[in-house]
């Protein structure tokens, strides 16, 4: 029972860092219909520069509160001009095109991020600092530090957030008036352009916001952590009904949990065959298995082909 809890937390602390990414994912694709392939290494330069910022905030004697808050703040903004930059530069001149040629651009894009990042930051991993004392919590039998409680609580404080803003905010309205047809959107007035822009970057502010937490739950930083992240947060996108903002929520918070779990007991269910570094398995296996029996997602739509 202390195990089957431990992997429930376990998989409730990853699930909200995939939903966070999930979301960027989802509200690009809602909009331009596009699946934003580099959105994993907006996660990855998030946590490079909060990284670098706040290891000179603390080697300059900053009280740690200020340091972490001050870094988050410089790695949400350098992510938000990132992402304005992508969308700019990359996206915006193939808007018109063929659905492939912006698929092979993101492609491109998260390449040349990664090789930047590389070729700034070093491709050895870096430890990331942790200026408080990480307690442990003892649940029920399990454990869960302080650290994985503010993962979980920021990370449901971000989304409740996003959808005030969507649901009640005139850019949000604007958001959803693109979403359902952008023809028709800026005929009624509504600057497309700059719409696309600020969804582009508040996706990017929330994949900062995930790469500082995934830093600080690791204590690592790599210039290739944003590759296999990004592809699970995919997955729980398409899992929860990519384009539907509650489906990624629910697509992340699921996919960990079945991650967490899966890597918890595989080894008792094989026999000791398999191990728990096999859990990215699960991921894939679930990405399969909806792209098979149910495309649209837990939460999507079922829309018929039109002739």
């Amino acid at each position: 029972m202390d195990i089957f809890l431990q992997q429930i937390i376990n998989g409730l602390v990853q699930g909200s860092v995939y939903a966070l990414v999930a979301l960027g994912y989802t509200m690009v694709y809602g909009i331009l219909g596009l699946i934003n392939f580099a959105h994993g290494e907006v996660v990855m330069v998030g946590a490079m520069v909060a990284l670098a910022v706040l290891q000179a905030l603390l080697a300059a004697a900053f009280s740690p509160v200020l340091a972490v808050l001050l870094s988050l703040m410089v790695a949400v903004s350098a992510c938000m001009v990132l992402g304005y930059g992508i969308e700019r530069i990359a996206y915006r001149p193939l808007r018109n095109a063929p659905r492939l040629a912006p698929l092979i651009t993101a492609i491109g894009v998260s390449i040349v991020l990664q090789n930047l990042a590389m070729m700034i930051w070093g491709r050895e991993y870096h430890p990331f600092p942790m200026p408080f004392t990480n307690e442990l919590h003892a649940v029920g039998g399990a454990i869960i530090t302080s650290v994985q409680i503010a993962i979980v609580f920021i990370a449901l404080l971000m989304m409740v957030s996003l959808m005030l803003l969507v649901h009640r905010t005139r850019l949000g309205r604007a958001m959803r008036a693109v979403a359902e047809n952008p023809s028709a959107a800026m005929l009624m007035g509504v600057d497309t352009n700059r719409v696309i822009s600020a969804t582009f970057m508040l996706g990017s502010a929330l994949a900062a916001v995930a790469g500082f937490m995934v830093s600080a739950n690791y204590g690592i930083v790599h210039y290739y952590m944003g590759f296999m992240l990004g592809l699970k947060a995919f997955t729980a996108a398409v899992l929860g009904g990519i384009g539907n903002l509650r489906g990624a929520m629910l697509g992340g918070v699921v996919l960990g949990l079945i991650e967490s779990l899966g890597a918890g007991y595989i080894g008792d269910i094989t026999g000791g065959f398999f191990g728990s570094n096999y859990q990215d398995v699960f991921a894939f296996c679930v990405l399969i298995a909806v792209l098979v029996l149910r495309p649209s997602g837990l939460l999507g739509e079922r829309v018929a082909e039109r002739a």
